[in-house]
């Protein structure tokens, strides 16, 4: 008998767009959770429309951004700018454990759905609100994405060679680290309150607030001894030759030999004990020109094979074709394949990096067409058939609309 997942029998109401909150409900749908995205009657989630496409898929879910946040999921099509639309959504927060949203604070306690009105329908209502600079402050109200986030609370400005330009990140570090991961956890801890309590709360989280976080150890730092850190210039980010990326003849690796033991295991394997004492020598400095000569000398397959023998925290800097087809993703079963509806073939994603032994991740399920669920969802909390239809002609609601067609940029 297979077990059951951890999360089954939690019930999520998505209202989110995009990246940050599509990829906390994607957590929580892996482990068991029904998450339920309730989409506008319009084009839904923007991401559907989000390229490349996937041959054949349905409409609305062939995007491979939509499904690599929204696989496991269900969809239902709400107006609340209608009043029988609002009553849905009341309706159904009766019967759901959590309300996820990102909109900017405010917009749905004037469409009269917000939190204050969602917990007098259920007072064991757990609601997370995923913002940009979260529901107070003064920037409540402005508008911004990752790199905004980052700017703002230092991060991107630390982040690059000390005379060069602040440097992007590949990775939405403050949308899914700051955004999605806090997410995630807090409407977990607020569940597992209430199990104790019988009470719901607000989670309010802000992506700034996240991303913030990301820098314990560089705030601690600084908030101890008030030694202001600089680009380039920190001890896990350019200070050290001991911890850096080098060119080698074809591309690139990365040295973290930050410990003595392994600084002297890539001193010894390159027979170059005279620089045993020059670990913590700054970038420019003679020791540094001559480590980057001797990374120079060797292919990226050659140090990555001096590696295996040297126990020295040495690694190439692979492109993402070749991370994605590597032994390490293989192993770790890190790329999953889809059965999605109408798909020429399987589509391959990533899988859930969180590894349980006993009932691990369910992360091979389809996306939902744009409002695949709307009637059953409805039926299933006392609408009729006629009042469904009713819903529908009212443009209170939508069903799955055939040749479905949107924009990510309108």
């Amino acid at each position: 008998m297979t077990a059951a997942l951890p999360l089954e029998g939690v019930r999520v109401l998505d209202l989110s767009r995009l990246l940050p909150g599509g990829f906390c409900s994607l957590m929580l749908a892996a482990f068991g959770a029904e998450v339920l995205k309730v989409e506008d009657t319009g084009m839904g989630d923007y991401v559907r429309w989000a390229p490349p496409y996937y041959e054949g898929a349905d409409d609305s879910a062939k995007s491979a951004l939509y499904l690599s946040l929204n696989r496991g999921k269900r969809s239902i099509r709400l107006n609340l700018k209608e009043e029988a639309g609002r009553e849905a959504l009341l309706r159904l927060t009766r019967e759901y454990d959590v309300v996820l949203e990102s909109f900017r604070p405010g917009v749905l306690d004037r469409l009269g759905v917000g939190y204050e009105r969602l917990k007098q329908e259920n007072p064991g209502l757990v609601y997370c609100a995923i913002t940009g600079y979260g529901q107070t402050g003064p920037l409540v109200s402005r508008s911004g994405h990752d790199m905004n986030y980052l700017g703002l609370i230092g991060l991107l400005g630390l982040t690059g060679d000390a005379e060069g330009p602040p440097v992007q990140a590949a990775g939405q570090i403050a949308d899914l680290g700051g955004g999605g991961l806090m997410a995630a956890f807090g409407i977990l801890a607020a569940l597992r309150e209430r199990a104790r309590s019988g009470e719901g709360q607000l989670v309010d989280i802000s992506m700034a607030d996240g991303a913030l976080a990301w820098l314990a150890m560089v705030a601690a730092q600084y908030l101890c001894d008030g030694e202001l850190p600089k680009r380039g210039e920190m001890s896990l980010a350019g200070r050290y030759i001991c911890y850096r990326p080098y060119a080698c003849s074809d591309g690139y690796v990365t040295l973290g030999a930050l410990e003595p033991k392994f600084w002297a295991a890539w001193c010894g394997g390159v027979e170059r004990e005279d620089l045993l004492g020059k670990a913590f020598d700054a970038p420019g400095s003679e020791a540094h020109a001559e480590v980057e000569r001797l990374f120079l000398e060797r292919t990226r397959a050659e140090w990555q094979e001096f590696a295996t023998g040297h126990d020295c925290c040495l690694e190439p800097v692979l492109g993402v074709d070749e991370a994605l087809d590597s032994e390490l993703v293989r192993a770790r079963e890190m790329v999953v394949e889809i059965d999605q509806p109408g798909a020429e073939r399987p589509v391959r994603l990533l899988a859930s990096p969180i590894k349980l032994s006993r009932t691990p991740a369910s992360d091979d399920r389809p996306g939902p067409a744009l409002g695949a669920d709307t009637d059953e969802v409805l039926a299933s909390v006392g609408y009729s058939a006629e009042e469904i239809e009713q819903m529908k002609q009212s443009g209170a609601a939508a069903g799955v609309a055939a040749g479905a067609e949107g924009s990510f940029l309108s």
